[in-house]
């Protein structure tokens, strides 16, 4: 099993790098993050995911063993192959797969190219007690405030007769431009808004 690579990157596309260690060129997919960090015709280190299938051996490079282990976790999910991974990994950072996961985010996941809602909720369900590590704490406290203060909005409106799916989106929006908005002042905003 091929663990790592150390070489020089003879070729390098946005998903892909051929890495020459010592005359043999590796083939070897790679993320839009790692793609960012590798200079062409430099030395370069990378951790290696092999992958091997009944019609061809895969090698996945990363620039960080953080990255690589977010895309085992990635591919450990049903339904989700190396590609998807791949994509995922150069949509979103680490961070912000982890917070959207933690968070219940299956809009966010789906801005990855290919990847459905049922397949982003099989996601959030499968990794949300293996990424607590990769999400910055901070940015998680904002994203928990934000869904709290969101809640008890859509609660608070609920009560005055107006369905949580009418304002729930509205909400979204009005809490992405005022962060720090209070309750009641969301819930003034949303009734506007409606």
């Amino acid at each position: 099993m091929i663990f790592s690579l150390q070489g020089t990157v003879q070729e390098l596309t946005p998903t892909y790098a051929v890495i020459n260690v010592q005359g043999v060129g590796y083939y070897v997919g790679i993320s839009l993050m790692t793609s960012q960090t590798l200079v062409l015709n430099q030395q370069t280190f990378l951790f290696i995911q092999q992958i091997i299938r009944e019609d061809a051996h895969l090698l996945f490079g990363f620039n960080t063993r953080s990255e690589k282990e977010m895309f085992n976790l990635l591919i450990s999910v049903n339904g989700v192959g190396a590609v998807s991974a791949l994509i995922l990994l150069s949509t979103l950072s680490l961070d912000e797969i982890a917070s959207a996961i933690l968070s219940r985010n299956s809009a966010l996941i789906q801005k990855a190219k290919g990847i459905g809602a049922k397949t982003a909720e099989r996601i959030i369900v499968d990794l949300k007690d293996k990424v607590q590590k990769y999400s910055d704490p901070n940015a998680n406290i904002s994203v928990m405030a934000d869904n709290k203060i969101k809640e008890e909005s859509l609660s608070a409106l609920e009560v005055l007769g107006i369905p949580k799916r009418t304002s729930e989106k509205i909400a979204d929006k009005i809490i992405k431009q005022n962060p720090n908005i209070s309750v009641e002042e969301l819930v003034k905003q949303i009734l506007k808004n409606i």
